[in-house]
């Protein structure tokens, strides 16, 4: 007679004795998923300061500067006085944004993990992620636009019209010349994302980025950095906004330049965590979600330029 086992083996398969003894085992500390640190909010560093009252719209307003006068003083001639310009106005319209989960008690009680301080978790980010992705829908508009290549609009960028230090270099030299102020130093803030960052890296020849790296700041080059570069400071971000927007559906990405006070925010209620009341009648229902009321505009158009191209690696 054969020898019958009692084996892990078996019990796996479902063939042998004391099945079930063998079970699969679930880790209880569970993993969020990749996730983009939000950066786009920062760069609204102008905010009012003397609110008149609360309102559903809040106005800045800039003033106009005086035209030179260069003709010189006649002695017996009094100087005939000017008026000076009316300000120029921007109007922040806020709004309200939000998002929530209902808990089940029935979860909280099954559940192999501890799930309250996951869904915070969750909660938190989403609501940094939606506000940051509200501010570039503002931040990457207006009219201060440069294409890649030689393309003088988004629907003709293919992917071969990758970015340059030429378009940097112009960018920043726009910014100067329309008396922005750098906001590190000397300095202007710029967002990329990764895959145009690849191509910016990539560029060889005279006046491209790699050269001076190979022979001065090689740490640059290991660490896969472009650090600052023709008057800007680098923050790669894979937030930085690309759509299938320019030709035959090529991913078309956005480089933003900006000098202080290209956007403006106002808030009437922060962004944050809200825990709702238990409101139903067997007191099973928990929402979780978060809650704010603000708004985001351009506020010095001369302080912010975006580059359009697209990317080799798309």
């Amino acid at each position: 007679m054969a020898n019958a086992y009692t084996s892990s083996t078996g019990n796996l398969a479902g063939t042998a004795g004391a099945a079930g003894l063998v079970q699969k085992a679930y880790d209880r500390l569970l993993d969020f998923a990749l996730r983009s640190e939000p950066l786009i909010r920062s760069v609204a560093d102008k905010r009012p300061a003397k609110l008149a009252n609360p309102g559903s719209t809040v106005i800045l307003q800039l003033y106009a500067d005086l035209s030179e006068q260069t003709t010189a003083l006649t002695e017996s001639t009094e100087r005939d006085s000017v008026q000076i310009g009316a300000p120029t106005s921007v109007t922040i319209t806020l709004a309200e944004y939000g998002n929530s989960v209902l808990v089940t008690r029935a979860l909280e009680l099954f559940s192999l993990a501890d799930v309250d301080p996951a869904i915070a978790n969750i909660i938190a980010f989403n609501l940094a992620g939606s506000i940051d992705t509200v501010a570039q829908t503002e931040l990457r508009g207006g009219t201060n636009v440069i294409y890649g290549g030689t393309r003088t609009n988004t629907v003709t960028i293919a992917a071969t019209d990758t970015i340059t230090s030429a378009n940097i270099r112009k960018a920043v030299a726009k910014l100067r010349s329309g008396l922005s102020v750098p906001r590190k130093g000397s300095l202007y803030w710029c967002g990329i994302h990764p895959e145009v960052s690849h191509d910016l890296r990539a560029e060889t020849g005279a006046g491209g980025w790699r050269i001076p790296h190979e022979y001065n700041q090689g740490e640059n080059i290991w660490a896969g950095e472009i650090g600052s570069y023709e008057g800007a400071y680098f923050v790669e971000s894979a937030r930085m906004f690309k759509d299938t927007d320019g030709a035959s559906s090529a991913q078309v990405y956005r480089t933003i330049l900006a000098g202080k006070e290209a956007m403006a925010e106002a808030v009437a209620e922060e962004p944050h965590v809200v825990i709702g009341p238990v409101i139903d009648h067997l007191m099973r229902f928990r929402p979780m979600g978060w809650y704010g009321v603000l708004g985001f505009k351009r506020y010095r158009e001369a302080a912010l330029y975006r580059i359009l191209n697209g990317s080799s690696i798309a």
